[in-house]
């Protein structure tokens, strides 16, 4: 168990938030995301800052700068040692003081000079439950190393509200997602999640049933695009988390294109001795993106075969 070490502003005493903004970090500066945070009422907001683990000492020190001159309440939470991407998030719930929690990943940016107003004015006039605001690509680095994530995350991901909505509980992440305090204490991330992936997903289709998903366009940029290895490895690490999800969930999860596929594959004879020529593909930096795009979902869908 890691033992956290809070360090906050003096605007954090005596701050009466509505609205608590909870960022993750492991290994990563999100200064960039706390630079683009505006609002028309600082006393509406605070920050809490989780450092899951990075030990790096001049992490460390940017972030206690940036809180101490923050006209922002914020708040830093340092922790020993990493707790994962579930445990995190639940922790920083519980130093939080808002009526209602808006998740950001470290890696986004905002993609409006409103965005924190906007969120502001969906709490005021609609006491949602849970509203996902969505995320682009707006700002992401063109990068040739990152063209094949760019390419798979505007296939699948990228979506406007409407769509979304269509299956609201598939399209909740973490990455600029609002809860209100009650439903979280009620429904809190399941912390037996390890590695990447599915954690917020199964967590969406708990809320989804209970109190319903909203969507609205109010989108972040997802800065941290991943080179294609990383990808894969990620891919590699999820198939236990989408293991759970299926157990718990597998009449609303069997109609997702990730599972269908990997019924399918479970049925072709040596399946598994294929499985590398499509993370080969995947990664082959010389073929058309499309053709990739494709071969590393498979990849993902032939890891996800032995599981389903």
């Amino acid at each position: 168990m890691s033992h956290p070490r809070p360090f906050h502003n003096a605007a954090f005493i005596t701050a009466e938030p509505r609205l608590s903004i909870l960022i993750p970090f492991y290994r990563e500066s999100p200064l960039a995301l706390l630079r683009n945070l505006q609002t028309g009422d600082p006393h509406d907001i605070e920050i809490v800052l989780l450092d899951d683990g990075s030990a790096m000492p001049e992490i460390t020190a940017e972030m206690s700068r940036y809180v101490e001159a923050s006209p922002l309440a914020c708040e830093l939470i340092t922790l020993d040692v990493n707790e994962g991407r579930a445990s995190g998030r639940n922790r920083l719930t519980s130093a939080a003081r808002g009526d209602y929690y808006l998740f950001l990943d470290a890696d986004m940016l905002p993609d409006s000079g409103d965005f924190l107003d906007q969120w502001l004015t969906v709490i005021k006039h609609d006491r949602p439950a849970v509203v996902f605001g969505g995320f682009s690509l707006k700002q992401a680095p063109q990068d040739k190393a990152y063209a094949l994530h760019r390419q798979m995350a505007g296939q699948s991901d990228v979506l406007d509200a409407q769509t979304r909505a269509l299956q609201p509980e598939k399209y909740v992440f973490t990455s600029n997602l609002l809860v209100r305090r009650d439903v979280f204490e009620a429904e809190g991330f399941d912390a037996n999640f390890t590695g990447w992936g599915w954690e917020d997903t199964e967590w969406g289709m708990r809320v989804a049933a209970r109190y319903g998903v909203g969507h609205v366009d109010n989108t972040a940029t997802h800065m941290g695009l991943d080179r294609a290895e990383t990808l894969a490895k990620k891919y590699e690490q999820s198939a236990g988390n989408f293991a759970r999800v299926v157990a718990r969930h597998k009449d609303v999860v069997a109609k997702y294109p990730s599972y269908m596929v990997a019924v399918r594959l479970k049925k072709i004879p040596f399946i598994k001795q294929f499985r590398p020529l499509f993370k080969v593909v995947g990664l082959a930096g010389f073929l058309p993106l499309k053709l990739r795009a494709l071969s590393l979902r498979l990849y993902r869908a032939a890891l996800y075969a032995e599981v389903v």
